[in-house]
């Protein structure tokens, strides 16, 4: 599997009633796909994983699977308890995902040899491959990954804790393995702001919070950088991903509930966060559409 373009991470909408709204799922996926995204990474970080139950996960994925249509890969989190784990990795198998993107394992911290049979666990769970996610509790060395590489089925490395060094040590140590089919992706929060950086070392894709809430906005960045345009891709660091940032980082959990009031703001009501992520302010609502303006009229040319 290769991923080619933007890596797009879709909200969990949920009804008045706190029910994942399938409809509103489905026209949420659908409406990116003109945009051609690389991969629809549903039920993971920003489709907020950690506050969905079994029956939940396998609704999320079954109807990404069946909003993609096969336009690109669906991967599908799998992650915390081990047993909770195996089963979404059985349930996305069953819902007919791609592959599995292992987020940390629950509450415990861990010897690395745990970590590292944490990952193969789930591997061994279906037969989808999975890609490793480096943040929180699960944390990777650069011989960790060269041992998982060694599994066919471990396909790639996703950064969510933003140490370069040991991001570039990984990168090697796998590439010195001489697997060709290794894909390495930054996956920090708003990558967009740090992906300049990712690049010089080997790490050309990245995930995109934001074009879930902002996909011209997300997409004329990501055509800039493919292009070494960095005047334009700097201007929109300038007027919009460093102004997000910045919001982004007045409160916790604000990676998710900022892309959920966006969709709200432009029209699609995908309802608020669960808990414990909260909902932004008034004030902080009236700050988020004036970052979606500024960045839409720099897209727009106006």
């Amino acid at each position: 599997m290769k991923f080619d373009g933007l890596l797009f991470f879709p909200v969990t909408p949920f009804t008045s009633a706190d029910e994942v709204d399938v409809g509103l799922l489905k026209e949420h996926i659908t409406s990116r796909l003109p945009y051609n995204p690389g991969g629809v990474f549903a039920a993971c970080g920003t489709g907020e994983f950690h506050a969905l139950g079994a029956d939940e996960l396998h609704t999320v994925v079954s109807s990404a699977v069946e909003a993609a249509s096969g336009a690109a890969p669906v991967i599908a989190g799998a992650g915390g308890p081990l047993g909770h784990a195996r089963a979404a990795a059985r349930s996305a198998e069953a819902a007919g995902a791609d592959a599995l993107l292992v987020l940390p394992p629950y509450l415990v911290n861990a010897p690395l040899e745990g970590t590292i049979a944490y990952v193969e666990a789930i591997a061994a769970a279906s037969s989808l491959p999975v890609i490793v996610y480096h943040r929180a509790n699960a944390r990777f060395t650069a011989p960790a990954m060269e041992r998982l590489a060694a599994n066919p089925k471990v396909i790639g490395f996703k950064d969510g804790v933003g140490d370069v060094g040991t991001a570039q040590e990984i990168v090697s140590a796998v590439r010195n393995t001489g697997r060709d089919d290794f894909q390495f992706f930054n996956g920090l929060l708003t990558a967009e702001l740090t992906q300049g950086a990712y690049r010089g070392i080997g790490m050309p894709l990245y995930s995109s919070a934001a074009f879930a809430m902002a996909p011209a906005i997300a997409t004329a960045y990501y055509d800039a950088y493919i292009a070494s345009d960095e005047r334009r891709r700097q201007a929109l660091l300038d007027s919009f991903y460093i102004p997000l940032v910045r919001l982004r980082d007045q409160t916790p959990g604000f990676g998710v509930s900022l892309v959920k009031a966006g969709l709200r703001l432009s029209g699609l009501p995908v309802g608020p966060v669960r808990p414990p992520l909260t909902d932004p302010t008034e004030e902080q609502l009236a700050q988020l559409k004036n970052i979606l303006a500024g960045g839409e009229e720099l897209v727009s040319g106006k």
